[in-house]
């Protein structure tokens, strides 16, 4: 089985689940202030679940794509939408500031 490695928690889960039922089942903190209560809900639409990820996951799709091609996000970052992600393999999720996730500085990293 996978493990994700997020806000200092060790998770286990399928394989092909889905990074952000992942987090969120899980007791992560995902979004960033008012985006906890104003996101998509998982559709892709709001990229408000941006995250770094490192590891084995699925191709980026076209909703993950696209969304990301549009302000604040950038196409060349290297962030993924939780929400159009599934986990392959072990992964590591670091989550940054910013109501997209999009800042520099980090919000929590895989170990702390």
């Amino acid at each position: 089985m996978p493990q994700v490695v997020a806000q200092g928690k060790l998770i286990e889960c399928e394989s092909q689940a889905n990074l952000r039922k992942v987090l969120l089942e899980n007791g992560i903190d995902l979004y960033n202030g008012g985006s906890k209560l104003i996101n998509c809900r998982g559709i892709g639409s709001c990229g408000t679940c941006a995250v770094k990820v490192e590891g084995e996951v699925s191709a980026a799709n076209w909703r993950d794509q696209t969304r990301r091609s549009l302000p604040p996000h950038s196409p060349t970052s290297n962030l993924r939408l939780a929400c159009q992600t599934q986990v392959l393999g072990d992964v590591k999720i670091t989550k940054f500031d910013g109501f997209w996730g999009q800042g520099s500085q980090l919000v929590w990293t895989p170990e702390g």
